[in-house]
């Protein structure tokens, strides 16, 4: 069953930022995943909800998203963006 990675970030540090871009797209590819969504517009419906940057990636199960999320591949982009922004996310099966 497909599972999905959501986040909310906001980005703080767009130079530091940038580089956590150019080294995730291939550790996300080399567990499975592919971007669905990637920033872009958000038009807030219910709630109030106002968030300045979704991310949602699609995994072919729960458990290749928790170990790209986990992975040392992942590892040393993931530390970047912690220093470049704060974020909330999410792992979801679907259907």
């Amino acid at each position: 069953m497909a599972a999905y990675l959501i986040a909310e970030i906001d980005v703080h540090n767009p130079e530091l930022f940038e580089e956590y871009r150019k080294l995730v797209p291939a550790t996300i590819a080399k567990h499975g995943g592919r971007y669905l969504v990637r920033g872009g517009a958000v038009d807030s419906l219910e709630g109030g909800w106002q968030p300045a940057r979704i991310v949602v990636l699609e995994f072919p199960t729960l458990e290749q998203a928790r170990k790209w999320y986990r992975s040392l591949d992942y590892a040393p982009a993931l530390a970047i963006r912690l220093k470049a922004s704060n974020g909330k996310s999410i792992l979801v099966e679907g259907v």
